[in-house]
């Protein structure tokens, strides 16, 4: 996390010098300690990929993070263990993007990083934000599959009235352009960025829409962003806050979702005499009744948002996201009756901008096999009894599809007696066990909750690796990015492009180095 030149630092040799070793050693110099550094990730790119070789399914993670007049695109990489069923995380890249990034720069580059390692046919999904550049991207450079091939054949196969003649060149010209053609794994939207617009957008959309909940909504905005700018900007305020309410105020950020409602949760958990009389000493209009009460409400109706974006923030797996969803909209539906007139139809709002923005994603068949497939999960977040038994359909189907040929009986092995001998003992032919997915699926059913039951269930471990491997979120390449400030910080904005990824990927790969010492003590 330091510069390299540290290393030639007087006062640091001399500290480093302090250790007693048996061998006289010292401290390498900048070069030696940049070749070390050099040696260090060749060796951990090398186990990375050898770990790689070992999984069936990954994920990735990507975005777009700017700094220091500069551009980066980040990869982050996830899998499930099959022996441990723990999840496991990487970072790829964080390449330098030049120029505009328009989805055909963004398909080339998660594409090569993905080849790099050897991933193309392992990943199952990648996840991203929702901006059009991406969207367009994974839209743009889908593989085509054989049933499309096959219904566009159907729908072009041309009669004898119907034959033309073609150049010959022309169509060699487009097969080779066709070669080059990217193509890009399945796209998952980020759905913590889904609701964090729910949150912004989509409430505020609502608070605006009747002339009350407006008035309020803008009132009691401004006079909660007048306090937080007064404690911000002037160290006498922030030192007024504390000595009249004995805690600091919080202030929301665009980079963090949430922070708007910690920001309002605090305020209104200032009793409302401290709140007017710190309102009165920094010289903010007093809150009147109906607005302290408004912030309460907006509070009590936007907790169970917050809560789940928290969770889908988390590293968790993707069956996590419909059985959310679902707990959501219920949690939200169920505060309504303690709402006033001025907001008792947020929760409608909100619930309805989740069936929309979700929509695409609520019946999606590999959502619901990742979520029924999770052993804590199981059916249990669904309370319509015709989903339920459409869903344990899909989960059998899928067994039934994923169920290797192997599962057979085996054939009797043959042996070193005669062809007579075997006459002899002639037996019937012993009744064939075959393979049933609905006794698989009803016995997964009645088990536990645990995760290492899946052990149990072959078919269906398979399904869960499969189909849990994404996160519901691209939170992961946010830390990444976030743990890249503290590597190109200001001062350091002369380290090249390479050598910021080396030092970036090290650091947040530090598992997969190898814990030898710098020098032999």
């Amino acid at each position: 996390m330091l510069p390299l030149n540290t290393v030639d630092s007087p006062s640091f040799r001399a500290i480093i010098n302090k250790i007693p070793t048996t061998t006289n050693a010292e401290l390498p110099h900048r070069t030696s300690f940049s070749s070390y550094l050099e040696e260090e990730y060749a060796e951990m790119e090398r186990n990375l990929k050898a770990a790689l070789n070992k999984v069936d399914f990954v994920s990735t993670t990507a975005d777009i993070w700017t700094a220091n007049n500069r551009s980066y695109m980040g990869v982050t990489l996830h899998w499930i263990s099959r022996s441990t069923l723990e999840r496991n995380k990487a970072a790829l890249a964080c390449r330098r993007i030049r120029g505009r990034h328009t989805y055909d720069v963004i398909g080339a580059e998660i594409e090569n990083i993905h080849s790099s390692y050897g991933l193309r046919n392992k990943v199952v999904a990648t996840v991203t934000d929702n901006g059009s550049n991406f969207v367009k991207a994974f839209k743009v450079y889908q593989p085509v599959t054989e049933s499309d091939d096959e219904t566009e054949e159907e729908e072009s196969t041309p009669t004898d009235a119907d034959v033309t003649f073609l150049d010959l060149s022309e169509i060699l010209s487009a097969e080779n352009e066709s070669d080059g053609q990217l193509s890009l794994p399945p796209h998952h939207r980020c759905a913590s960025h889904t609701i964090n617009i729910i949150s912004t957008s989509d409430v505020e959309k609502y608070l605006t829409s009747n002339a009350e909940s407006k008035a309020v909504n803008r009132s009691s905005t401004a006079k909660c962003t007048a306090l937080w700018t007064k404690a911000s900007r002037s160290t006498l305020a922030s030192e007024t806050v504390e000595e009249v309410t004995k805690r600091k105020l919080l202030v929301p950020t665009s980079t963090r979702w949430n922070s708007f409602y910690d920001a309002v949760k605090r305020i209104a958990e200032i009793p409302m005499n401290e709140l007017n009389t710190l309102c009165t000493k920094l010289g903010v209009k007093c809150f009147k009744d109906k607005e302290y009460q408004f912030l309460h409400e907006y509070c009590t109706a936007m907790k169970p948002l917050t809560a789940a974006l928290d969770i889908l923030q988390g590293d968790c797996p993707y069956g996590t996201l419909l059985p959310t969803l679902e707990v959501l909209m219920q949690k939200t539906l169920a505060v309504k009756d303690t709402l006033s007139r001025t907001t008792a139809g947020l929760p409608d709002a909100i619930v309805q901008a989740i069936q929309t923005r979700f929509a695409g994603v609520l019946d999606n068949k590999d959502a619901l096999l990742a979520a029924v497939s999770c052993p804590n999960f199981k059916l249990r977040w669904l309370r319509d009894e015709g989903r339920r038994e459409r869903v344990k359909e899909l989960l059998t189907a899928e067994c039934r599809t994923t169920a290797p040929a192997a599962q057979s009986p085996a054939s009797v092995p043959t042996t070193s007696a005669s062809q007579g001998e075997m006459d002899f003992f002639a037996f019937e032919a012993e009744p064939e066990e075959t393979y049933s997915a609905e006794k698989e699926v009803m016995d997964y059913l009645r088990s536990g909750y645990d995760l290492q039951i899946l052990d149990q269930f072959s078919n269906i471990k398979n399904i869960f690796l499969k189909y849990n491997t994404p996160t519901p979120s691209s939170a992961p390449v946010e830390r990444l990015f976030s743990l890249g400030g503290l590597v190109l910080t200001p001062r350091r904005n002369r380290l090249s492009d390479k050598r910021f990824e080396k030092l970036l990927l090290m650091r947040y790969n530090h598992w997969f180095t190898r814990p030898t010492p710098l020098f032999q003590s």
